[in-house]
């Protein structure tokens, strides 16, 4: 739905409703969930992507390197598995899927939205850092075997 509005005949401008541009995303999961992260001490930043996304960006300090992670809630969350990226990021980190999205769930089909969040992404992806931190000291990802002790 959008209003054309008119002047002596000539079009002037295009009124479309605001929620037009934003995700399209549950809002009430999307709060519950902002809500939670907020109790927790977490302080996201908050925007919206080219693509209509939602971006969840987070700040990290690992050994004195700022980093920021960001997750992105695309359309159709949660039924849909979120993307997390980190910059900077040197270029060969394994781990990733070819779009440099972090490899954190394994195979996609892990993510349950009836179980998972947003909570549960930012502590995979913390320990996706972990490791990424240990795999640029000693020049090996560590293995899940070790990673659990």
């Amino acid at each position: 739905e959008a209003f054309i509005i008119e002047r002596n005949g000539r079009q002037k401008a295009c009124l479309v409703p605001v929620w037009y541009f934003l995700p399209d995303l549950p809002k009430n999961k999307v709060n519950e969930e902002l809500n939670e992260l907020h109790q927790n001490g977490e302080k996201p930043s908050l925007t919206v992507s080219d693509k209509n996304e939602l971006e969840m960006l987070f700040k990290e300090t690992v050994k004195r390197d700022e980093i920021t992670l960001k997750i992105i809630l695309p359309h159709g969350y949660p039924n849909v598995a979120p993307k997390v990226y980190i910059s900077p990021i040197v270029r060969d980190a394994p781990h990733r899927w070819q779009d440099g999205a972090l490899c954190i769930f394994g195979a996609m089909i892990n993510w349950n939205p009836g179980k998972h969040n947003i909570v549960f992404v930012l502590s995979l992806a913390r320990k996706w850092l972990s490791n990424y931190n240990e795999w640029r000291e000693k020049g090996r990802w560590p293995n899940e075997a070790e990673n659990d002790k």
